[in-house]
């Protein structure tokens, strides 16, 4: 039988599927159910330092509501401050103690002194790696120069790589410019993987009651086709590896990404559709078509299609624009007798 072993910034892993950071991984008894069906590692749901800022907000609104209306009762309640990261370092302690496989801990901060402190107290829960979470939205229009949004976040993470001693890796959005020169850069302080790509949650309206809502956010196959071509066009040129992640729901979206060149691959959308119950046949799926194929282990055809091994490197880049649009309406009036 094939060898699905992985390795994803210095963490053996027994084979490519990763849980993406979710509220899957809140639940221990779902955590515990993923590894026994053969996840091979988990990325604990998120740490927002925006979400712990409003909840002490809205702790002291509630607790100061009623002070000072008499004289003989200044406070109606006592003197008691929000927990912070309390809550949820306790839950990834609680995760930890109950798996066996790889853990990650995931972060999202907003200023420079809480990345490192949060990093810090996540890394004493014993997790094995460090996954960051950066976003600077495009339509935020401020003074900040793009080259400055980009050296805070470096400096960002050189502080955080820092201070910690479990490997760090960048979850990635792709409104960069030039995403290629930035990993690069975040590969030089010492990342060492980027996921492809944090999944971008956009509003609709409804037309009805005139006003936006969020959909729900589950992820379609349609989405891997924005990390699949990032991960061949840069793995090769980097010294880091990549996770690929978003639409990822069956073996061949699995394997897709590996001939692409990434190490593994993150799923949470799939796992919610499917109830947690579909790992081990896309574990069965990926051992039959390496077997098919005499592949005895997943660096035997890793990165076979990245950019660097294709007989047309440009096939993943937009010099092939025209042909692209003129193969595929040709096929498009085939398709519907135009």
């Amino acid at each position: 039988m094939p060898d699905l072993k992985t390795s994803y910034i210095g963490i053996i892993l027994k084979n490519p599927l990763i849980l993406g950071a979710c509220n899957i991984s809140e639940n221990t008894d779902s955590a515990k159910m993923l590894e026994e069906d053969g996840i091979a590692a988990i990325v604990f749901k998120s740490l927002f330092e925006e979400q712990i800022i409003l909840e002490r907000i809205q702790l002291s609104e509630f607790r100061d509501e009623y002070a000072e209306r008499h004289a003989e009762m200044i406070s109606v309640f006592p003197s008691i401050s929000h927990g912070g990261p309390r809550e949820h370092l306790f839950k990834l302690k609680k995760l930890r103690n109950a798996v066996n496989i790889p853990l990650l801990a995931s972060l999202n901060c907003i200023n420079k002194n809480t990345w490192t402190d949060y990093a810090k107290q996540l890394e004493e829960t014993g997790v094995d790696g460090l996954e960051l979470n950066f976003f600077s939205s495009p339509a935020v229009m401020n003074q900040e120069k793009t080259t400055d949004i980009e050296k805070m976040q470096i400096d960002t993470v050189e502080s955080v790589i820092s201070s910690v001693n479990i490997p760090v890796s960048i979850k990635m959005n792709y409104f960069y410019t030039d995403i290629g020169r930035i990993i690069s850069e975040l590969t030089e302080i010492g990342v060492k993987g980027f996921v492809f790509f944090n999944k971008v949650f956009t509003p609709e309206i409804n037309i009805e009651i005139e006003d936006y809502f969020y959909p729900m956010a589950i992820s379609c196959k349609c989405e891997n086709k924005i990390p699949l071509r990032f991960t061949g066009m840069l793995s090769s040129k980097i010294d880091a590896d990549i996770c690929s992640g978003t639409g990822i729901f069956d073996a061949k979206d699995v394997i897709s990404m590996l001939l692409s060149g990434a190490s593994c691959t993150q799923m949470v959308s799939s796992l919610y559709k499917n109830k947690l119950k579909n790992i081990s046949s896309i574990l069965s799926e990926i051992n039959q078509w390496m077997e098919k194929h005499g592949y005895a282990g997943i660096e035997d055809f890793k990165g076979r299609l990245s950019k660097k091994n294709v007989k047309d490197p440009f096939f993943l880049e937009r010099e092939q624009y025209i042909d692209i649009l003129n193969n595929n309406e040709t096929i498009i009036k085939k398709e519907y007798k135009i």
